[in-house]
């Protein structure tokens, strides 16, 4: 199957699921995420603020917070095609949201790289390998190639999104590990 065919699948799969079984799940993968060392261990983290479809981080930040890290989320850009950590204290204000449902602050602190310890990343899909299928926009992908981040990348999704493969190209980043509503999965990714 090639990452469009895919793609379709996925979606479908998270449109049939209902708001009550997104919402369990969520709070289950929200738990699996903050017991693993690394969101323990990390000062600053940066955060996708979910789509509507998506594995709901809301509960992760909240818990963030109140640990005392710092939470950044992406910034796109959409016109120079990268984004970049904005660091935000609140889940209510400060973002525009587009047609699809994005959320992009439009306030915030840009964060450094080096202050970065965890990523959790969105995808539509990921294999048992590390691999991640996004949404087509590499924008992931193109964070990750700085060499000043040294985060761990946390792949982030429900256990329905994780596939047999994914297929990747030469640019595409994999996460170190996934966490899901049922596991977290730690990847051999030297």
């Amino acid at each position: 199957m090639d990452k469009g065919q895919l793609r379709i699948k996925l979606q479908e799969c998270l449109r049939e699921m209902s708001d009550e079984q997104r919402s369990e799940k969520s709070r289950r993968a929200c738990q699996n995420l903050v017991s693993t060392p690394q969101f323990r261990n990390a000062s600053g983290i940066m955060v996708y603020l979910s789509l509507p479809h998506e594995v709901d981080t809301s509960e992760a930040i909240l818990y963030a917070w109140q640990l005392g890290k710092i939470v950044a989320v992406p910034r796109i850009s959409w016109h120079q095609r990268h984004m970049i950590a904005v660091q935000i204290n609140s889940l209510e204000t400060g973002f525009l949201t587009s047609a699809s449902g994005l959320r992009n602050p439009i306030t915030g602190v840009p964060m450094p790289f080096e202050e970065i310890e965890l990523v959790v990343t969105p995808a539509l899909g990921f294999d048992m390998k590390g691999n991640r299928l996004g949404r087509g926009g590499s924008f992931y992908d193109r964070f990750f190639a700085n060499n000043e981040l040294k985060a761990s990348k946390c792949g982030f999704a429900f256990a329905e999104q994780v596939v047999d493969s994914v297929p990747v190209t030469a640019k595409d980043v994999p996460v170190d590990f996934l966490v899901t509503d049922k596991e977290v999965v730690y990847f051999d990714t030297d």
